[in-house]
């Protein structure tokens, strides 16, 4: 088995970081069931100067407190009965991360469909692929990577990366407009894709 990613590179620039994540292998083992994907879709939140971020203006909470640790830990957390899955980046002084939105399924695909009880659109957004990783937030939050239970790990390589708006961030005046969502361009496994994948889905 190839060994994890060293994942220095996230205590740099998070905007940086979120592009170097784009076809990463996160992989799971979850009661000793493994799954995995390449990540395909991320968005990157720019803390306390950033209004879309959980900790703009420095605010910290019970529910954000896991965002205060230093790169290289996860916070996961809950929208609408969802769970979202974010990678930490610099240091705890600055809590900033990013959030994984869509992954191409390679390992455990048959899991993958169990867990999410259909056959298609599996991990086309965040929600969708922390179910069929078996990721939640009241077991892995605040959680280190790269421990055994989930690993991150040298996978492929994107031919073209895209930057465009972050989604679902409507009410939060200018940093609507950030282009802070990247996307390895082509690869039908990311969120709202429209069109015709591109050729190895976008892979080199």
């Amino acid at each position: 088995m190839t060994e994890a990613l060293d994942i220095g590179f996230l205590a740099d620039d998070t905007l940086g970081a979120a592009r170097r994540l784009l076809g990463v292998e996160v992989i799971t083992c979850i009661d000793g069931v493994e799954t995995s994907g390449f990540i395909t879709e991320v968005e990157a939140y720019l803390g306390v100067d950033d209004r879309a971020a959980h900790t703009f203006g420095g605010r910290k909470n019970k529910k954000n407190s896991m965002m205060f640790n230093d790169f290289g830990h996860l916070y996961v957390y809950t929208m609408h009965g969802h769970h979202c899955m974010n990678i930490l980046t610099k240091e705890k002084t600055h809590p900033e991360g990013v959030l994984i939105r869509g992954i191409e399924p390679h390992i455990g695909r048959d899991v993958m469909i169990e867990r999410r009880g259909r056959e298609t659109g599996l991990t086309d957004g965040p929600g969708k692929l922390t179910k069929s990783l078996g990721v939640r937030r009241e077991f892995h939050n605040g959680m280190e990577l790269n421990n055994g239970i989930l690993t991150l790990r040298p996978g492929r390589v994107p031919r073209e990366i895209e930057a465009t708006k972050r989604i679902g961030i409507d009410n939060k005046e200018e940093a609507v407009h950030y282009p802070y969502r990247f996307i390895v361009k082509g690869n039908p496994h990311v969120s709202r894709f429209r069109g015709k994948p591109a050729e190895n889905n976008g892979w080199k």
